[in-house]
């Protein structure tokens, strides 16, 4: 059964039927089986018939409904799209574009809570095998042109029957799906995982904390899955008295996927729904699900992505060799649920594959136990001066202050190390920590080159498309790509010059270690292009002056000529 808030219910006899009426719209339109159609529609129960509808006779390319003109002529020429299935109420210039494109558009036209296609009440075309292919999407192409991803109906089976089993779902269960059907997630974990176990699937108009609540009492959904933006959404929404409402619900759990969960946050989501959040790791090219923590408390890792099921995992290092347990190094995978491989561009191929394993660019190490733990994808590791630092390790510092909500650190760059390290946050409501104290929480805490020199708090941080936090390219959003002062300058720097006479002393030290004409008292040391041994030079060269040890890690709000003349002269004791 389909069901949304507010609408008619679907039941699997008239899903059925509308199935097959869209073949028949189809049919009409000239597409045969083995040709592509592109669907852009909005949520609910629309969205989920008009993909069943069109994947169970020929191949469906959805596109996100908020693409813009350009991005959406790259789509549909990259697709060699046979015909566009568009949702004539949204504001979107798919329609536009497809018809100067020259593609056949059929436009759904609402009536009686329902859609309809012109031409679907004719005789439909051949359903499609087991091995045509069945769904089509792009990756999303953060540093290069997207990768067409192109999955059969037999991967996307075997990925929709393990989730099922994964998590024990049978006909009484009821997805509350509030993902997105142009995303894997939402399509085989949030529908097709559902309708396989002989379940039913709530879908909602994207995810909306005002609703959640509401969704839960009308829609009597048994579990939910989501991105943990939307989790810690919907927390947000539970803390504001929202619990008793959300228990009386009486889910049997809660799935994230997509990104990483962090512990904490799974901990107050786990209280305050009275439920089990399970976390679980895939991506597009294994039809989603890859690994997955089990339903039993006792057998769940947080903090991992949990045990392989029908995928096969391996960890390899850099020349391709496999590693033993705790061994760290890059996820690869196979099995029946993974692409045979890109449709475009086809030379990413050769990169993509190793001795018939898919390289999914995620590093991670598998434990004694077997379960997958995740330290960030490969291009999101920030090469300090050679330091490879994962900034997933930092996050999960961050996120374990108690006034800290979100948290992602990123590279930004620095005219000597390459990068260097830095993290956005979002603070709870009605918080008021500052860089500084940030700076001086994750000090004990993380390894002097593994500190982040510059905090940047925000109200919320940039998401993808389909909720996850952005990581690579968050510096350029945040407009921290400048050099020195401008780009990596931390805790508040000016320019004040040296005032004192220590402040001066210790100014002229800097200059000679920088080799640099000027310094101001407030400018940071790894801002204006210091690193960890310059670093401790210029401590060294304190020391031999002054007679005064002073530890790299003390300076965990920045090092400066005003922090270390403070210092000397007594007026303050270290950070650290």
């Amino acid at each position: 059964m389909l069901l949304a808030p507010d609408r008619q219910r679907l039941a699997r006899g008239a899903l059925w039927e509308r199935v097959l009426a869209v073949g028949a719209a189809l049919r009409r339109a000239g597409v045969r089986r083995g040709d592509t159609v592109a669907l852009v529609t909005g949520g609910e129960t629309d969205a989920a018939v008009a993909f069943l509808g069109i994947v169970s006779h020929t191949a469906c390319a959805p596109l996100n409904p908020a693409y813009r003109e350009a991005e959406l002529q790259f789509f549909l020429r990259d697709l060699d799209a046979r015909a566009l299935v568009v949702d004539g109420g949204l504001a979107s210039p798919a329609s536009a574009v497809a018809r100067a494109l020259g593609i056949p558009i059929l436009e759904m036209e609402h009536e009686a809570g329902n859609f309809r296609l012109e031409g679907d009440d004719g005789e439909p075309g051949d359903l499609a095998q087991a091995e045509d292919v069945a769904l089509l999407l792009h990756t999303s192409g953060t540093t290069s042109r997207p990768k067409l991803v192109p999955l059969t109906h037999r991967n996307l089976l075997h990925s929709a029957k393990n989730i099922a089993a994964t998590l024990e779902l049978s006909s009484p269960d009821r997805c509350l799906n509030p993902m997105p059907l142009f995303h894997i997630h939402g399509l085989v974990a949030g529908l097709l995982a559902p309708l396989v176990s002989g379940g039913s699937v709530a879908c909602t108009p994207g995810m909306d904390p005002a609703s959640f609540l509401d969704w839960l009492e009308e829609l009597e959904p048994t579990w939910y899955t989501a991105v943990p933006t939307m989790h810690h959404a919907i927390l947000d929404c539970l803390e504001r008295g929202g619990v008793e409402r959300a228990r009386a619900a009486g889910l049997r759990f809660a799935r994230s996927s997509s990104s990483s969960l962090p512990p904490p946050l799974m901990k107050s989501l786990e209280e305050a729904l009275e439920a089990p959040v399970i976390e679980a790791y895939g991506m597009t090219e294994a039809s989603h699900q890859i690994s997955t923590n089990p339903l039993s408390p006792d057998s769940r890792k947080p903090g991992s992505v949990g045990l392989a099921g029908a995928t096969e995992i391996a960890v390899v290092d850099g020349r391709g060799r496999f590693l033993p347990a705790g061994g760290s190094g890059e996820v690869v995978i196979r099995g029946p649920a993974v692409t045979a491989g890109y449709r475009s561009p086809v030379e990413a191929n050769e990169e993509a594959f190793l001795d018939g394993w898919f390289r999914t660019g995620d590093r991670g190490r598998i434990d004694e136990d077997g379960y997958l733990h995740l330290e960030g994808r490969i291009k999101e590791l920030i090469n300090r001066g050679g330091e490879k630092i994962a900034p997933r390790e930092i996050d999960e510092v961050l996120l374990d202050h108690p006034q800290v909500a979100q948290a992602v650190t990123f590279a930004i760059p620095h005219p000597t190390l390459g990068e260097d390290v830095a993290a956005a946050v979002v603070l709870r409501a009605g918080s008021d920590v500052t860089e500084l104290e940030l700076a001086r929480f994750s000090a004990p805490r993380l390894a002097p080159h593994k500190l982040p020199r510059r905090f940047v708090i925000l109200d919320e941080i940039p998401k993808g498309p389909t909720g996850k936090l952005k990581r690579i390219g968050l510096a350029e959003i945040l407009g921290l790509t400048g050099s020195g002062r401008d780009g990596a300058a931390a805790f508040g720097s000016g320019t004040r010059s040296p005032q004192t006479e220590v402040e001066r002393a210790v100014a002229a030290l800097w200059c000679e270690v920088l080799r640099v004409a000027k310094v101001g008292a407030e400018d940071d040391f790894f801002a204006l292009g210091g690193d960890s041994i310059r670093a401790a030079t210029l401590l060294h060269r304190v020391e031999e002056t002054w007679g005064r040890e002073i530890p790299l890690e003390d300076f965990a709000d920045g090092l400066t000529v005003a922090r270390i003349a403070r210092v000397l002269e007594g007026a303050e004791e270290p950070s650290a």
